[in-house]
């Protein structure tokens, strides 16, 4: 079992930037692929970025590359997603999903989630 944690949502202004933070408990958190998603009011919830259990390989969704960047500390069991050059359409609660296998895309690939951060970019 592992629970999850968001922290770092906000308000900011398009162009700027924020970090979000997933806290994991548990002892295994390496073992775990991690990843963020997001959802915005009445869209289906979407893959933002993933890394796996070691940090050695990690995936964009198209819209955000170049811009985010996941990362994660195994020592403290926290993945982050820094968020540059935000604008007003990555507006949405983010979510943060843990996995002992590595899919991704795939929302139904996780199996662990946490109960997300609100992130709104104004223009």
């Amino acid at each position: 079992q592992v629970q999850l944690v968001e922290s770092g949502g906000g308000l900011v202004q398009a162009g700027g930037s924020l970090r979000l933070n997933c806290a994991a408990s548990g002892r295994t958190f390496s073992s775990y692929a991690m990843g963020w998603f997001r959802q915005a009011p009445g869209k289906e919830r979407g893959f933002v970025a993933a890394i796996s259990g070691s940090g050695s390989s990690t995936n964009y969704a198209d819209s955000v590359k170049g811009r985010f960047t996941i990362s994660r500390d195994n020592a403290k069991n926290t993945v982050y997603l820094q968020m540059n050059s935000l604008k007003p359409e990555d507006t949405a609660v983010y979510y943060c999903a843990a996995n002992l296998e590595y899919s991704p895309r795939l929302v139904r690939g996780y199996a662990y989630w946490g109960q997300g951060t609100q992130v709104t970019v104004s223009s």
